[in-house]
């Protein structure tokens, strides 16, 4: 091989290792690039992990707190939910009329009626927005005054109070509302508008009114039985006293007075007037709810028959209408008393139509639940109802307050006593019963009583003797007042029988001891200082069993003589007694087999 073919071999060889030197630098650049590239992944790598583990914790706190407001508000949702049922539930159930006044200038401008107007007022909200003047229209007219005041003071800024007045309903009912109102003011304190509840409460009145009336009632008892405690003692005493003026002057002119003597007519005015005391006494007794004695069973309708004839043959100017219920139970009551309370209710209606007038009477039977809902407690039982309405000249407010009181009267001085509606209440609640009047200025006035009915049949009347019934028994006369038993047994020896006097109860019974069997009947006391007439009467009957024995006095208290009525003395006549009274009385208790 030549040279020159050695140089182009060896300069090709070190072109191709010159070559590979080049691809080995650059190979080895690679490499080196390689790993400059592969840290640098490595580290981007690294970063990028890091990267992702914060966002991704980010995005699960993000996660977990979004899970948390959803739960939040579905929690929310759910109470909202909740609430707007609970509202609606609540507005359904509320009754109470709902309305708002918009202030525009100082003034009304709209008013906006929620549904419930219908129920409180009977008018739908488009009936009230078609009439602008309906709401003061529908409120009572003795109550606008006081609305229209309300309504002021909103729109002066004053501070404003519930009112409660009265409205009538669209069917014509009236009915008592509370009127609340609520006021709203801007920043400036000008008046925007305004808000109203009306409720009704006509319910709740009633049962204040009842309320007040019971007090009253309450109260009037109270003043009655204080005045009447006094009553009876004054009733007492003055019977008594009129026993002896009675019985003197009846024994004067039953011993021989004649009629053309010149004392005759003194004697005989003495009479009438001792009478007339009498009457007063009955009154004053009947206040005093010491007058009721024998308490039998007797036909209402029967003495109201007899005693508005009687009445009306007297007083031509009044037509008397009667209403009688057929078959109508008889009550339990003291009958001379009964026929008071009528004859009082009557003169009272006579004097409340000084021009004549028309009066209704009527009586039916009546059950608990007919008034249950009266403004005093009803004990359980069956009643009887008394109406007497007159066509009068009626009274206001005040005077039905007053119209019981003892000595109260409407009457011009010396024309009334004022103790005849107050015997009268007096005798019916001695009777256990109930009575109310209703009446209205210039409408008349209506008394109404309830008394309970009896289950016993109805007692035979006996006619009072035309002339005095003589005897010839002994009778034992027990009186504590001296005067009393003088004229007592005076009238007695008159009569034929022979007296033996007892001035108190001791005497009573140590007399009957020794002359028990000579002793045909006992007249006794009630009232005694030492001994009262009942325990005197259990002491005799002790004695003898068989003992008859006629009561008399001139006050009961709390039904005594009923009492001892009913443990079995023979009968019982008030002071001052008549002496025929008297003397019917002792015969119809000696022929008693």
């Amino acid at each position: 091989m030549t040279d020159k073919n050695r140089t182009r071999e060896q300069l090709v060889k070190e072109n191709e290792v010159a070559e590979l030197r080049r691809r080995i630098a650059a190979l080895e650049h690679s490499e080196a690039e390689r790993k400059r590239a592969e840290a640098a992944l490595r580290k981007a790598r690294h970063q990028l992990e890091r990267c992702v583990e914060e966002r991704t914790a980010e995005l699960v706190n993000r996660n977990k707190q979004l899970e948390l407001e959803i739960s939040e508000r579905k929690r929310a949702e759910e109470a909202l939910r909740e609430g707007e049922e609970r509202y609606r539930r609540i507005t359904e159930a509320v009754t109470d009329y709902v309305f708002t006044v918009r202030i525009k200038d100082g003034y009304p401008a709209e008013t906006i009626h929620g549904p419930t107007c219908v129920a409180v007022t009977g008018y739908t909200p488009e009936e009230f927005d078609s009439d602008p003047y309906l709401w003061i229209r529908i409120v009572h007219e003795e109550d606008r005054s006081v609305v229209r005041e309300l309504v002021r003071r909103l729109l002066s800024g004053q501070d404003v109070q519930p009112i409660e007045h009265r409205i009538l309903r669209k069917e014509g009912v009236v009915r008592w509302v509370k009127n609340t109102t609520v006021p709203h003011h801007d920043s400036e304190g000008k008046l925007q508008s305004y808000d109203g509840l009306i409720r009704d409460i006509h319910e709740r009145k009633q049962v204040e009114e009842a309320k007040a009336k019971l007090e009253a009632q309450f109260h009037q008892a109270q003043k009655m039985e204080a005045v009447g405690t006094l009553a009876g003692g004054i009733a007492h005493d003055f019977n008594n006293l009129l026993t002896v003026v009675l019985g003197n002057a009846q024994l004067m002119i039953s011993t021989g007075l004649n009629p053309t003597h010149p004392h005759y007519e003194l004697v005989k005015e003495i009479e009438n007037r001792a009478k007339l005391g009498a009457h007063l006494t009955s009154q004053l007794l009947g206040f005093a709810m010491g007058g009721k004695y024998e308490v039998k069973p007797f036909d209402i309708n029967a003495a109201v028959r007899e005693s508005s004839n009687a009445f009306g043959r007297t007083r031509k100017e009044i037509t008397i209408h009667q209403k009688l219920q057929k078959d109508l139970p008889p009550i339990e009551a003291d009958i001379g008393q009964i026929e008071q309370v009528l004859m009082n209710l009557y003169v009272n209606a006579a004097h409340a139509m000084p021009d004549g007038g028309t009066l209704y009477l009527e009586t039916r039977n009546i059950t608990l639940k007919d008034i249950q809902n009266k403004p005093f407690r009803i004990e359980p039982g069956s009643y009887m109802l008394l109406s007497v309405t007159d066509t009068g000249v009626g009274m206001d407010k005040e005077t039905q307050e007053r119209i019981f009181d003892p000595f109260f009267t409407t009457k011009e001085m010396g024309r009334g006593t004022g103790l005849g509606l107050a015997s009268v209440y007096g005798i019916i609640k001695a009777h256990k019963g109930y009575i109310e009047v209703e009446s209205e200025k210039d409408h008349g006035t209506t008394f109404k009583i309830y008394l309970p009915i009896s289950k016993r049949e109805v007692a035979k009347s006996v006619r009072l003797a035309q002339d005095f019934i003589k005897g010839t028994e002994t009778i034992l006369f027990v009186d504590d007042e001296e005067p009393v038993l003088s004229v007592g047994a005076r009238a007695l020896n008159m009569l034929g029988y022979t007296v033996l006097k007892a001035r108190s109860g001791h005497e009573a019974v140590e007399i009957y001891k020794t002359d028990k069997d000579k002793i045909d009947l006992v007249i006794l006391d009630m009232i005694m200082p030492d001994i009262g007439g009942g325990k005197v009467y259990d002491l005799l009957k002790a004695i003898d069993p068989d003992i008859k024995c006629l009561l008399c006095s001139g006050y009961s208290i709390n039904g005594q003589a009923t009492e001892i009525l009913e443990r079995g003395c023979d009968g019982f006549i008030q002071k001052p007694f008549d002496l025929k009274k008297l003397s019917e009385k002792i015969r119809g208790i000696l022929e008693k087999e």
